[in-house]
């Protein structure tokens, strides 16, 4: 079973070729340089960057994978949740391919690969990483931060999510108040590291004490905005590696606290973790300390790439989709950007 997939979500244009959970080959096209100049995203660019790129990413794919079109069984696509004209140029450009060459079509959920990718492999198979379901699947990223229950394969039930900003925004958004550019969560976690990582001010920790799983980051963005803005005023010195250590635990004691409800509360002793936050070391060390704490079992994404959007990740699966024929039809399938993520039937 070989799927191309094709994830254009946000400001990456990915392209992979998968067997199962076996990546043949996996080609990005990262906007990062594009967007960088203006702090963030910008809608228009990340379309335009799509349409110039998707082509050429799709003929490497295939070119290093060492198959053609016609060796693929299915077209998969992300169709949300994302940004809405990124998502419209991967939708289409999968209809196309599915259109001409006479492919079945896949709809994956963005957030199902991001579960998905703590268990794909290489193109030989490793790491073998058996399901043992149950999970408590832990997505944090640039704009989701969500706990899951995953009790089977595609079988997902949200028990926390955040009710404003996402983990990965609030560390952007320190870091772009700090000056120190976008996208910023990389920039942080090597200033932190300078000071070993330590919490010298003391941020709040927003609904530390709430009885749920659910996460808020807003008001921790607003406190260290009011503390920035009174220390200018003040005319006093700054310790900007401080300043991203203490910020930096901040957020992450407030996952590790939710992590923990979530753990006691269902007595699921396996955990994933994805997303790209999560490629942040310290934040690992701190996760693997609390599941250690639990004698429980914790899967992360085995390579780098897994982390941020990538197409690898949707194409696994995608996989599972097709061998449930859950597949979609290309006249109706349109772009989702506020996609919920639900359960999987059929």
């Amino acid at each position: 079973m070989i799927i191309l997939s094709i994830d254009t979500s946000c400001d990456e244009t990915a392209v992979a070729v998968t067997e199962g959970r076996r990546v043949l080959s996996n080609t990005l096209y990262s906007q990062i340089l594009i967007h960088k100049k203006w702090g963030g995203v910008v809608p228009s660019l990340a379309k335009r960057a799509h349409e110039e790129k998707i082509d050429f990413v799709v003929t490497d794919a295939l070119r290093t994978a060492r198959v053609g079109v016609e060796d693929v069984d299915f077209i998969a696509v992300t169709q949300g949740p994302g940004l809405a004209v990124a998502l419209e140029v991967g939708i289409r450009k999968a209809k196309e391919l599915a259109l001409k060459h006479n492919k079945k079509l896949i709809s994956v959920n963005h957030l199902e690969g991001h579960i998905y990718s703590c268990f794909v492999q290489n193109r030989i198979g490793n790491p073998r990483n058996p399901f043992e379901f149950p999970y408590l699947a832990v997505i944090v990223s640039g704009g989701h931060t969500q706990i899951v229950k995953f009790t089977d394969h595609l079988t997902y039930e949200i028990i926390g999510s955040t009710v404003d900003d996402a983990a990965g925004e609030a560390l952007d958004k320190a870091a772009k108040l700090l000056g120190l550019g976008y996208p910023g969560g990389h920039v942080l976690e090597t200033l932190a590291q300078q000071v070993k990582n330590e919490d010298f001010y003391r941020f709040p920790r927003p609904m530390r004490n709430s009885k749920d799983a659910n996460f808020s980051f807003s008001g921790l963005k607003t406190s260290f905005y009011y503390f920035l803005k009174r220390a200018q005023e003040n005319r006093e010195s700054l310790d900007i590696p401080k300043l991203a250590s203490s910020f930096q635990e901040a957020v992450f004691d407030s996952l590790i606290y939710k992590i923990t409800y979530a753990m006691q509360e269902t007595r699921i002793p396996n955990v994933t973790v994805g997303g790209g936050v999560i490629a942040n070391k310290h934040l690992r060390t701190k996760i693997r300390n609390l599941i250690r704490e639990y004698g429980s079992r914790v899967l992360f994404p085995p390579f780098p790439y897994l982390t941020g959007d990538n197409a690898a990740m949707m194409g696994v699966a995608a996989s599972f989709k097709a061998l449930r024929h859950q597949f979609a039809d290309p006249a109706k399938l349109d772009r989702i950007p506020r996609l919920e993520l639900t359960s999987q039937t059929g």
